[in-house]
């Protein structure tokens, strides 16, 4: 319904808590944002793992009834988006088997962008896959691993699988967590009353009441089992890429994302787009909720009243039935409505996270104007999107964004919007830490990308 970018996946994991399977429930609620389609979490007593996984949301699939079906002290769960692969239960994460190792439940947030090359040698060689997700490539390779240890055959298994990943994995002996040796997506280690907790985002801790630790580094593999808490560095050493769009719009505000502020990085980028595309106005307003902290930014910075101008809707479901054909057409106006009296006769300001196929955009400011603003001015907090990620985001192809295809004028005209403003990508890069040794992935801004990939083509997404 709104014109984004689409959140990829979250993951969440305990270990030798008493209360494992609810506190892992706790934090896929407090991850709900980057996946719902599907969630499922898997428990172990030290003996056999126990899988419960469902579609929608967290609060849809978990029952006490199936609470009662996961017993033990430790637990991974996972929400998910789908970014490749159907759409359907046998998709649901985490997965599990058993195998000569024993078993072994995995969960996965990023992409495999050469998990099809992969496929195809493992299915020439006899294995089954039972879903699409290019996460049971993993499973496989570690199931078919000569090495001695599930910890030697994760490491053989990772030093050949180049992509996005922030990996959990479940055995009834230990926990085993690995980041991509570039960092791409988002992972944090916690504690909780002695107990460690590993989550996409530190938003999952202060629900449980977890303390923030520290970032699971790019390149990381982390065990945790009866001995404590073990990590080494086995994965060969690249410059960090942090996804930028993370700070941009993916994660929570009140996250602790690649080790800094969420919201202090979008009150940032708020302030700088001030600075770069200043314009007389009477107030300014977000379009929420991504865009409240830049918004906040942008009037702490040009002076200008800050109001919400425009109210969202947050009961509307996963799914919307518009009325027939003669008065359908509802598109935003289902999750936003204006505030007329805020907005009438006023010269708005409107702030939002990025422009994607630029049709949401439109609608909005068409929905401001009918509520009687007399200039409507877009400020957007991140550069011109011109490139379609392959690192665990699901993107539209090239032809579909709009700024890879028009000249800003042309965007500002399509949407009929007064002005139009875009953070530099300088800017943005300032407002998220670069200049304190932090290395972004921009490429969905730059086109130029830290990993290839084999079907980095203009016409695919």
């Amino acid at each position: 319904m709104f014109d984004k970018f689409h959140d990829e996946c979250g993951v969440f994991g305990i270990w030798n808590h008493p209360e494992a399977a609810r506190l892992t429930y706790l934090g896929l609620y407090s991850l709900q944002h980057r996946g719902q389609e599907s969630t499922g979490i898997v428990s172990t007593d030290g003996k056999k793992l126990f899988s419960e996984r469902g579609m929608g949301h967290v609060s849809e699939v978990f029952t006490e009834e199936v609470f009662r079906r996961l017993p033990g002290p430790s637990a991974i769960g996972h929400v998910r988006y789908s970014t490749a692969g159907d759409v359907s239960l046998n998709e649901a994460q985490p997965f599990s088997i058993k195998c000569h190792r024993g078993e072994i439940a995995i969960c996965h947030n990023g992409n495999l962008p050469f998990a099809d090359a992969l496929r195809k040698e493992l299915e020439a060689e006899g294995a089954i896959f039972s879903s699409t997700s290019d996460t049971e490539v993993v499973l496989h390779k570690l199931a078919r691993s000569r090495c001695d240890s599930l910890y030697t055959a994760v490491v053989e298994t990772f030093r050949t699988i180049e992509g996005a990943y922030s990996i959990l994995i479940l055995t009834p002996e230990g926990l085993i967590a690995v980041r991509d040796v570039r960092g791409f997506r988002p992972m944090c280690l916690g504690e909780l009353d002695g107990r460690w907790v590993i989550a996409s985002e530190t938003c999952a801790f202060d629900l449980i009441g977890a303390t923030y630790v520290r970032e699971v580094q790019p390149g990381e593999v982390i065990v945790v089992d009866k001995d404590g808490l073990h990590t080494e560095f086995p994965l060969p050493a690249r410059e960090s890429a942090y996804c930028i769009f993370e700070h941009v719009y993916f994660s929570r505000p009140d996250s602790r994302v690649f080790g800094r502020s969420v919201n202090k990085s979008r009150h940032k980028m708020g302030k700088r787009l001030a600075l770069e595309h200043p314009v007389e106005a009477d107030i300014v307003v977000p379009i929420p909720d991504s865009g409240v902290a830049a918004a906040i930014g942008y009037s702490s910075q040009s002076k200008i009243n800050f109001r919400f101008g425009l109210v969202r809707n947050h009961y509307v479901g996963r799914t919307f039935i518009e009325p027939q054909q003669s008065i359908r057409h509802f598109g935003v106006k289902v999750k936003l409505n204006p505030v007329r009296d805020l907005i009438e006769g006023k010269r708005v300001i409107l702030v939002d996270d990025s422009i994607v196929r630029g049709t949401t955009s439109r609608k909005i400011v068409e929905m401001v104007r009918r509520a009687g603003a007399t200039e409507v001015h877009l400020r957007i907090s991140c550069p011109p999107t011109i490139s379609p990620c392959y690192y665990g985001v699901d993107t539209p192809t090239h032809k579909e964004l709009i700024a890879a295809n028009s000249t800003l004028e042309e965007i500002r005209t399509f949407i009929n919007a007064d002005s139009l403003g875009y953070l530099s990508h300088e800017g943005l890069l300032l407002a998220c830490g670069a200049d304190e040794g932090l290395h972004f992935c921009t490429a969905c801004y730059t086109g130029r990308y830290p990993l290839e990939v084999p079907h980095q083509r203009p016409d695919v997404s």
